[in-house]
This record gives structure tokens, C-alpha cells and sequence, in this order.
């Protein structure tokens, strides 16, 4: 067997990334799911491992910006990592994740984020969940949308014809909500691909708009199945995503999509812990809420990232962080943190909390809270009373929120 080498993919290599991860995750290689994929590649961004010049293990990152409480910063969004199965075992994994960690700290960007195939994998180098996703499917019966005062409109379309609604809507709501990521053309030509054999035997993804006083001010982008027993109609719609900046157009939207003619039941894959749907139907067990893991975040330059993200309330605190994978965010911090500024420095002052690197990540976004992570074990209070003001302060007004696999 020949030694293994680590080095940055070329756009020649796509082809075989993709056999070898589509081999790795148990599927059979898919020419449209490849050309869908390939829009994201970034081959300067992407690392491969080679043993006698073929291809064994990968991981890639894509160059985009996401939103976090207060604000938007450039991240890693990290993906397509697998290895092959003749090659486990031996440290690859931990060689490409180092190496990937490393050079997005380089490039300015202060944390990584991933959706991971399995999350006891990402812990090991520091990932931690910090957006969890509630999957809901609804017994429309049970559905009690409040009708709204305004005179708002829904027109639907196909995704492509509705695009540049959909681009202009999403652009207003995605800073606000920590969590989302930004989405060049290339990335909504990804979202909007459509591939047939990733509908799960539903229809063709539709669209649909509100119009309210002020212009378009939502959409959701969805399909349904068609489906009858012997004793009628049992269709289901499902909702990929809805996206609205108006209270007015949230309800809207969902009155839609619980009141297609031949279904019986709306489903949504992933959406926040904090959805007015929960306060709007009779009898909440009939939602069928399932809470799994979303969004994980890796923290790669701490003074950068706890400088760049504002906070609920004023805190002053030296924060005591431990990494094992990257030596330069060990140390004590001294956060000075508002809702309009704030600001992160190394310091030799006595430690008010003392935290593993991925407390960090699971707070960044807002979704943890660090009382909740000192229970699991990830954060001492040293100084009391300072558990409580963090706390505090790395809530934010919007719990953080993930939808869209990357």
C-alpha cells in the first residue's frame, strides 16, 4: 500500500470527489444529483487524500456568509467530508479536519459550520450542535391559522419563474435570523435544482408569494403527494422552506399550506424551536414535533468570533477557553459585550468562567444556553454570579434557526 498524501483538490478531481463520497455515504453515483453539486465545488477550498493517485478520503468547504445574533460574518461551510471505506481507521478524518480548521482560521474566518451525517463524529474536533431543528407534520384538522386584518396576496409559480422575488425576499429576512446563510446565484441554482430522484415521490417543487402593502414579503417553496384509501383523500404537502418578513405574511403562507384540497396533513422537515404554528392549533401532540440536530458550529478564532456577534445585554467577563486542536484559542478572554458593540482580548486577569472550546460553539448562534452547557459539564463558573450575566447575554430575541443542508 502506498503512503497516503494530503493536498488541495483540482477541478479535475470532481468526478472521482464525487464517486468516492457518493460510495462513502451508501449511495450509487447520480450524474444530475453530480452536476447539482458541482456548482458549489470550490477546488481551492477542497482537500483530497490520494494513495497511488486515486482519491480515498475528502472534505470541502464552500465560501459564504452566515448570520449571527447582531450581525453577518464570512464562515467555513463545511461539507461533502467522507472517507473510503478502505481507508478508515487511520487518521484521515482527523488529518483533513485539522487541515480544513487551519486554513479557514487563515482566511479571516472565524468559525465553521456543518451538518453532520453524524454528529458524534464532528464532537471529537470541537463542532458543537448549536442550532437544533424541529420536523412538524400537522393533521390539518387540527390547523388554526388566525385570519389577519391585512388585504395581502398569494400568487404561485414555478420556483424559476418566481426566482427573483424569492432572491429579493430572502436577501431582506436572512440577516435577521441567525442561523441562515447567504445565497449567491449559485446558490439558489443549487436550491432550485429539483433533481426527480430527491422528491421522495412528491410532485415538482412549486412556489407561492404574499404581496402585502409593502411589496412581496414572503414565500414558501414546497410540493405534495397524491394519495387515497378506501376512505377518500390522504395527500400531504410538503414544505421545503417558508420565508416571511411580516407577521401578516407568516400566517398567510401557512393557511395556504394547511388547506390544499385533497391532503390531509403538512409537513416541514426542519424549522425553529420558536414557530407561532405551536400557538395556533388545538391540540399541540398533533403536530407531531420531532427535535433532532441542525446546524453545527465549530468557534476557530475566539477573540474574532466573540467580537464579531452582539449581545442581549451588557456583559464584562474573562472567559477561560481550552482547545486541544487549535493551540491560539487557549487562554484567558476578556469579553465586553452589548447589544451595539463589543470586543475580545487576551488577558492575564483571574478567569470569571472556564469553558471547552465547544460551549462556545454551541452559544455562538444564541440556541444554547451557557447554563445549560456548565450542567453538561463544558463551563465552570469561577466567580460567582458570572454564570447567570453570560448567560444572559448570549441569548438573543430570535432563537436561532437551519433549514438548508449545504
Amino acid at each position: 500500500m502506498g503512503d497516503i498524501t494530503l493536498e488541495s483538490a483540482s477541478a479535475d478531481d470532481w468526478d472521482e470527489i464525487h464517486e468516492m463520497f457518493s460510495a462513502a455515504l451508501n449511495f450509487d453515483p447520480n450524474p444530475a444529483g453530480s452536476a447539482a453539486d458541482r456548482q458549489l465545488f470550490e477546488p481551492d477550498r477542497t482537500l483530497v487524500a490520494r494513495r497511488d493517485g486515486r482519491i480515498v478520503a475528502t472534505i470541502g468547504a464552500v465560501t459564504r456568509r452566515i448570520a449571527i445574533p447582531g450581525g453577518v460574518i464570512d464562515a467555513a461551510h463545511s461539507g461533502r467530508g467522507a472517507v473510503a471505506a478502505t481507508a478508515r481507521r487511520q487518521g484521515l478524518l482527523t488529518r483533513l479536519l485539522h487541515r480544513h480548521m487551519a486554513d479557514a482560521r487563515e482566511l479571516g474566518e472565524s468559525i465553521s459550520v456543518c451538518w453532520a451525517s453524524e454528529g458524534r463524529i464532528y464532537q471529537r474536533y470541537g463542532y458543537a450542535l448549536a442550532v437544533r431543528r424541529v420536523g412538524l407534520a400537522l393533521d390539518t384538522r387540527e390547523a388554526g391559522v388566525p385570519v389577519t386584518s391585512g388585504a395581502g396576496v398569494l400568487a404561485d409559480g414555478s420556483p424559476e419563474e418566481l426566482r427573483d422575488v424569492l432572491v429579493k425576499t430572502y436577501d431582506e429576512a436572512y440577516a435577521q435570523r441567525p442561523g441562515w446563510s447567504e445565497r449567491t446565484s449559485a446558490h439558489w441554482d443549487y436550491r432550485l435544482a429539483d433533481l426527480p430522484h430527491m422528491r421522495g415521490g412528491a410532485t415538482a417543487l412549486r412556489a407561492i408569494t404574499h404581496e402585502g402593502e409593502q411589496g412581496i414579503d414572503g414565500y414558501a417553496l414546497w410540493r405534495a403527494t397524491g394519495d387515497w384509501t378506501d376512505t377518500g383523500p390522504v395527500g400531504e404537502v410538503r414544505v421545503e422552506e417558508l420565508v416571511a418578513t411580516t407577521a401578516e405574511a407568516y400566517a398567510e403562507l401557512w393557511r395556504f399550506l394547511t388547506t390544499i384540497d385533497l391532503t390531509r396533513t403538512t409537513r416541514i422537515w426542519s424549522c425553529s424551536v420558536d414557530e407561532p404554528l405551536f400557538y395556533w392549533v388545538g391540540e399541540p401532540r398533533k403536530l407531531s414535533a420531532t427535535v433532532s440536530d441542525g446546524l453545527w458550529v465549530r468557534v476557530l478564532n475566539v477573540p474574532q468570533a466573540l467580537a464579531a456577534r452582539r449581545y442581549a445585554a451588557p456583559v464584562d467577563v474573562v472567559i477561560e477557553v481550552r482547545d486541544a486542536v487549535l493551540p491560539g484559542n487557549t487562554g484567558r478572554w476578556r469579553l465586553t459585550g452589548a447589544p451595539g458593540s463589543a470586543t475580545c482580548v487576551a488577558t492575564d486577569d483571574d478567569a470569571d468562567l472556564r469553558c471547552d472550546i465547544r460551549a462556545l460553539g454551541a452559544a455562538y448562534l444564541g440556541g444554547a444556553s451557557l447554563t445549560a452547557l456548565a450542567g453538561a459539564g463544558l463551563v465552570t463558573e469561577l466567580t460567582p454570579g458570572s454564570l447567570a450575566a453570560a448567560t444572559t447575554a448570549f441569548g438573543w430575541h430570535r432563537p436561532p434557526s437551519a433549514f438548508e443542508i449545504f
